[in-house]
């Protein structure tokens, strides 16, 4: 879903204050956003606490205001990713430089260097799992990093792409995602479906353990 789908999903009195405190990056209290939402206080307040149980908003420092202080709210993190951001515009640029410098074959060793050092946070804990457990681990981690995963056998199926646009016109951007996945598993990994290449999932399967591998 892309992140100005994700605001429009809100209705429109959400939106006008997600956009205020956007604006406004030090906060704005509920008096001043009844002022200018032209709404009552209370309302604001109602609206405020959905946000903030969402974790789109927080309360921020204590302003004066009117001669009165006043509990300001602001975007967290989260909330500010809600609005458009150009992630996908510069990694296709860092991508087509780097291809560029160092050739298809430069870029995907980087892009498996990257895949295996992601991995390199979970060693451990995977390590002490059977390879059952394992399995349902590593689906819970790419669930994490937005695959949305599932255990389906012996293999791990995916839903989400996360990096389709990208993969589309670098293919070896799979790379990071077979590197992790071999890292993760201590298996060599099969890609048997990819979203990419006009599959309805990402399907991944595993081969017998590598050599050194636990």
């Amino acid at each position: 879903m892309e992140d100005r789908t994700m605001l429009e999903s809100f209705g429109k009195t959400q939106q006008k204050l997600l956009n205020e405190l956007n604006r406004e990056s030090e906060g704005l209290t509920i008096e001043e956003l009844a002022d200018v939402l032209a709404i009552s206080g209370n309302a604001v307040r109602q609206h405020l606490m959905a946000l903030e149980k969402s974790g789109l908003v927080s309360p921020g420092r204590v302003m004066k205001t009117r001669g009165r202080p006043g509990q300001s709210f602001q975007l967290t993190p989260r909330g500010r990713e809600l609005f458009p951001r150009q992630y996908s515009w510069f990694a296709e640029l860092l991508l087509s430089a780097i291809q560029g410098e160092k050739g298809s074959q430069g870029l995907s060793q980087l892009l498996e260097t990257l895949g295996a050092s992601v991995s390199n946070a979970y060693a451990a804990e995977l390590a002490a799992l059977s390879p059952e457990s394992r399995s349902q681990r590593i689906a819970q981690l790419m669930t994490e990093l937005g695959y949305e995963a599932q255990v389906e056998g012996q293999e791990i199926v995916a839903s989400n792409c996360v990096f389709h646009h990208l993969a589309e016109r670098f293919p070896e951007v799979c790379q990071f995602d077979l590197a992790l996945l071999q890292r993760l598993s201590g298996k060599p990994v099969d890609h048997l479906e990819c979203m990419v290449r006009g599959g309805k999932v990402c399907r991944f399967a595993f081969g017998p353990k590598s050599p050194g591998q636990g």
